[in-house]
């Protein structure tokens, strides 16, 4: 049987194209949008992955680092070690802040880690992991930092040592590694001139500048000038233990919050992104309509372009269900060519986002029939409009 749909393709083949062509952009960059948010939900896990943790002990009535700020003495790991089914638990910082290499910067998660422990970059993609106390930093190949570079953090200098992959915050930030105690300072410590604003007020404070107490004064700006305090400390659990009867002992004694793997994902998929999802679903379906309007205007244009020969093939017998046949196919051609085009556009320009955004085969294949849907809709009007057509139209004037 003679396909009247791609005969009347074919004939307009260029309006049909461009068509397309512009469909299939919207449909890319609709594709990308989902792309973005399973890219936020990636990053979120790989952020909990890369901590390699069990358990994230935080401070009393907060979320967590991730989530709010938190903060408690470093000391607290030792009592933590002590429990029951705690194999190993390292104090880690975590600070947001633009990271500079000469004039060129970026934002980028500054992570406080100690070596060896949980919280250390995972694997390296180049150079060797830090071996110093100080001054050493490992660093995500999406900061755009390369080996031997300095970096300047706060008021300190690092050379960056190695290069790591796919750690980045729950924001989508490239991290940068440094020593816990370096950390501590950079996120804790004040700037010198504060430093020297406060020792002038300890000394002319005389609660802390007594003449009978010698020494009073030094303790207080060695108190003052010193930092202990870190933003949460990792836990890892033995083999066979559950992980929330660990944390409840350290949630009744410790006086502290800690968190699960399943809660901490909770915190971080359900509540940190929750709003961008929903921006982003309003824009699919922004997306959606506009596409189907545009596929509706097309059809119909095309369709009342050719109403003399829709009345031709009336008037020769030709049933309104071939008719409609002919219309749906062509909305679902032209879908389906805006598809493919949409999906290679989508591929062709995700590694430049500056965000991850995650391309899943599920979501091309919902994509494609929420598309052949939309199709099918929007050449309804079209269809309404050649049902109505008088056959008589055909040797009219």
């Amino acid at each position: 049987m003679i396909s009247l749909a791609g005969r009347d393709i074919l004939h307009s083949w260029g309006k049909f194209v461009l068509t397309g062509l512009g469909l299939g952009l919207l449909i890319g960059v609709t594709l990308s949008m989902a792309g973005v948010y399973r890219g936020m939900v990636a990053d979120a896990r790989a952020l909990l992955d890369n901590s390699a943790a069990d358990l994230w002990v935080v401070q009393q009535d907060t979320q967590g680092p991730y989530a709010e700020s938190s903060s408690l003495r470093d000391d607290v790991v030792r009592s933590v070690l002590g429990l029951p089914g705690v194999t190993r638990a390292a104090n880690v910082t975590y600070l947001t802040m633009q990271v500079r290499r000469d004039d060129f910067e970026v934002r980028a998660m500054v992570v406080g880690f100690e070596s060896g422990q949980p919280g250390e970059p995972a694997y390296l993609v180049a150079g060797r992991h830090i071996t110093r106390g100080h001054y050493e930093a490992v660093a995500d190949v999406r900061t755009g930092f390369k080996l031997g570079d300095r970096i300047h953090i706060r008021r300190h200098d690092y050379d960056v040592v190695g290069l790591t992959r796919r750690m980045v915050s729950s924001g989508g930030d490239p991290m940068v590694f440094i020593p816990i105690k370096d950390a501590q300072e950079a996120q804790f410590l004040k700037d010198n001139d504060a430093i020297l604003n406060d020792r002038a007020r300890t000394a002319a404070n005389p609660a802390f500048n007594r003449p009978g107490v010698p020494g009073l004064a030094d303790a207080v700006l060695a108190a003052q000038s010193s930092n202990h305090n870190v933003n949460a400390v990792l836990v890892q659990i033995e083999p066979g233990q559950t992980a929330e009867l660990v944390a409840e002992p350290i949630r009744r004694w410790k006086h502290l919050e800690a968190y699960t793997r399943e809660q901490m994902e909770e915190i971080l998929v359900a509540k940190l992104i929750a709003n961008s999802a929903r921006q982003i679903a309003m824009f699919l379906v922004i997306l959606a309509i506009v596409s189907a309007a545009i596929v509706a205007f097309i059809i119909y244009t095309m369709t009342l372009g050719k109403i003399r020969e829709i009345a031709v093939l009336k008037l020769i017998g030709t049933r309104d269900r071939t008719i409609a046949a002919m219309i749906l196919q062509q909305a679902l051609g032209l879908g389906l060519i805006g598809f493919i085009i949409g999906k290679v556009a989508a591929t062709v320009w995700a590694p430049v986002f500056p965000k991850y955004v995650l391309l899943e085969p599920g979501d091309a294949v919902r994509g494609l029939v929420v598309v052949m849907l939309i199709c099918a809709l929007a050449s309804t009007l079209a269809i309404r409009v050649a049902l109505k057509v008088d056959p008589a139209a055909a040797i009219g004037g």
